[in-house]
């Protein structure tokens, strides 16, 4: 009862302060609004960074670029508070809206390097997934920590009066902040040159240095114009119309050629045959035998090995590290490259329309039967509604899978395995299938399985030895499931190609401590890396096998973007329109993503070589046309595959 007197006594005094003149209320209101968005930021920025000192560094350090991010603080707070009317609660729903951001931030910077971004906003379910990997104690007691917080500056609202503003005042500041948010986000003139002056420096390809030296607030608001696609210089029909010229040549010539190998070869009386092409992207499938400072008691992956001596294989160049599977998938079958979208962009959530021409498509149109296959949820990733927009006649997501045996959390590989083996004898056409295996999604921190056949030793620490070892025998499993799958066909003799490979790198502890241990790379920030420590880090083993005569390639560095016209290639069949220009742009530069490019000479690269950028402009303007643009390269060169309409019996399990 005493301490609730107390209370009524201090807001009953607080509000007779307030009220005995106006002038003295709004001067109150106005300090605070003023004082509490310097909070905030370093609120946010401690979050961000990991701690209250890394914040203060970067403030003092960085004293003009702090006044920009205070002024996007000023104006969140200022939009909360117009909308909610009261200080104090506006107060406390911006510190809770601001904690997700940087924390969400922080997490996913650690994990697979990449922060905060907008479009991260359209993920939806899929930004979920992040909590698996911060259950740990610690992390869980600082989240405690964290929300206590929040809950005290709520309740000050016991003691604190209403503070409100006139509905005017409200609807007037509310509407400042909208165009100062506006104006910061798509870079208006006058915002762009005041924060040019205040200091602040985009750097776009490295966008945790971005973050690290403008403030997670500008570097946010500032990003959101990046969710515009702005249209190619020079873009137009004529443009198109030359860049269709150009495309037929090198279909005719690619025609041509199969022709040629096809009359010279011992295939020629089977050029009718139409074999099963199977794509499986095994996820974060990599080889861990190349960490040098690590031993295994036997290789984990026998089978890869052996098809990398006797098939066509290689390495791709991954345009993720740790997670976005999706943007992997819709590398290899668009045919389009993530490098020429914003960092961090998902087209499966943001680009990816009512259809697009992909493999599956063109697939569909030579008879065969395309289908896509992956043992967990058909929402995630949107993956239901892309497939169909892609041009798949069926979609086998976890729900189609009859009492499957799981391996860890998820359905394991070989599940998969049997899932194509019974597609593939159940149809009476040709099956073009994409299948995307789960067993091996990380986290890895936590042992999965009760035996290992490959044991790990080396200069680890014991939770990153765990790792490793749990992420090995997924490994061997997946190699496992692989050879399994080779050997029913062998024995069945159905022709039938299968091309497979990972998706990106494993996320093996935070700050890539197993890649550091292990000696792979030399620091635990990915921006002091040299280029052969990213195309370490982003190179992923590709193999094939077939039961009917291909040449054997080897491919040192490609993208996943050009996979697709290698195997067309090795098939003898016609390149659709992106496929055969990304075939010629591959002959120059076989390897592009954000921070690297590999020419056709192994030669690395932190942009777009000189040599090059004529045909990476032209390939640009291509992924424009089809994807945000009017479609004008239908008018001259395979207007029915870029036309084409979802199949209408699309069936979704």
């Amino acid at each position: 009862m005493i301490f609730k007197a107390r209370i009524n006594a201090w807001r009953a005094g607080l509000q007779r302060i307030l009220e005995g003149s106006p002038r003295r209320k709004y001067s109150i209101i106005t300090g605070l609004t003023l004082l509490l968005p310097l909070g905030l930021m370093l609120w946010t920025e401690s979050l961000q960074r990991g701690s209250l000192t890394n914040a203060f560094g970067w403030m003092l350090k960085n004293a003009t670029i702090s006044m920009f991010n205070y002024g996007i603080y000023l104006s969140v707070f200022v939009l909360i508070y117009a909308l909610v009317g009261r200080f104090v609660f506006a107060a406390g729903l911006s510190a809770l809206l601001l904690a997700l951001a940087a924390l969400t931030s922080y997490f996913k910077s650690s994990l697979i390097g990449e922060p905060f971004f907008p479009w991260d906003l359209m993920l939806r379910k899929e930004g979920l997934n992040i909590f698996s990997y911060i259950s740990s104690f610690s992390t869980a007691f600082k989240l405690l920590v964290i929300l206590l917080c929040i809950a005290c500056i709520f309740l000050l609202r016991i003691v604190v009066p209403k503070l409100s503003l006139p509905l005017l005042a409200r609807l007037g500041l509310g509407l400042l902040s909208i165009y100062v948010l506006y104006a910061a986000s798509v870079q208006s003139p006058w915002a762009g040159k005041l924060a040019k002056e205040l200091g602040y420096k985009e750097t776009v390809w490295n966008q945790n240095k971005n973050y690290t030296d403008n403030g997670l607030a500008a570097a946010f608001v500032m990003n959101v114009k990046h969710t515009i696609i702005e249209r190619p210089e020079g873009y137009s029909k004529e443009e198109l119309a030359r860049i269709a010229e150009s495309i037929v040549a090198i279909q005719q010539a690619s025609a041509q050629s199969a022709n040629d190998g096809q009359d010279n070869s011992a295939a020629g009386s089977e050029a009718a045959v139409k074999p099963n092409v199977i794509f499986i992207m095994n996820e974060a499938f990599w080889d861990p035998t190349l960490l040098p400072n690590v031993s295994f008691s036997e290789d984990p992956i026998p089978t890869v090995r052996g098809l990398q001596q006797q098939f066509t294989s290689g390495y791709l160049l991954s345009p993720q590290f740790g997670g976005g599977t999706s943007n992997v998938e819709f590398e290899v079958l668009t045919g389009l490259s993530m490098s020429l979208l914003p960092q961090g962009a998902v087209p499966y959530q943001q680009h990816v329309g009512d259809s697009l021409p992909t493999l599956a498509s063109y697939f569909e149109d030579q008879g065969y039967y395309s289908m896509g296959i992956h043992p967990y949820d058909g929402w995630f990733w949107s993956r239901n509604r892309v497939y169909k927009s892609f041009g798949f006649e069926r979609f086998k997501s976890k729900t189609g899978f009859d009492n499957p045996q799981f391996k860890g959390a998820y359905i394991s590989d070989e599940e998969v395995t049997k899932s194509i083996i019974e597609e593939v004898s159940a149809s009476d056409r040709p099956m073009f299938i994409y299948a995307v295996t789960m067993q091996n999604h990380g986290p890895y921190s936590k042992p999965r399985y009760q035996e290992h056949e490959v044991q790990v030793s080396g200069e680890l620490t014991e939770d990153a030895a765990q790792i490793l070892q749990t992420y090995t025998q997924g490994v061997r499993d997946a190699d496992k499931a692989l050879g399994d799958l080779i050997a029913h066909f062998e024995q069945s003799g159905e022709p039938t190609v299968i091309i497979f490979y990972g998706d990106h790198l494993p996320m093996l502890g935070e700050e890539y401590s197993v890649y550091l241990q292990g000696g792979l790379i030399s620091s635990s920030s990915a921006w002091d890396w040299s280029l052969e420590e990213w195309q370490r880090m982003r190179s992923i083993p590709f193999v094939t096998w077939s039961n009917i005569p291909m040449e054997k390639q080897s491919y040192p560095a490609l993208s996943y973007a050009f996979l697709g016209s290698v195997i067309l290639d090795e098939l003898h069949m016609d390149k659709p329109a992106q496929f055969a220009l990304g075939s010629k742009l591959a002959k120059q530069l076989p390897a592009m993503t954000g921070p690297l490019y590999v020419d056709a000479q192994s030669q690395l690269y932190a942009k777009v070589p000189e040599h090059s950028k004529s045909l990476v402009d032209d390939y640009r303007k291509l992924q424009y046309d089809l994807m945000f643009g009017k479609r004008y390269l239908a008018d001259y060169v395979d207007g029915a595959f870029i036309h084409k309409t979802p199949q209408e019996g699309y069936t979704l399990e």
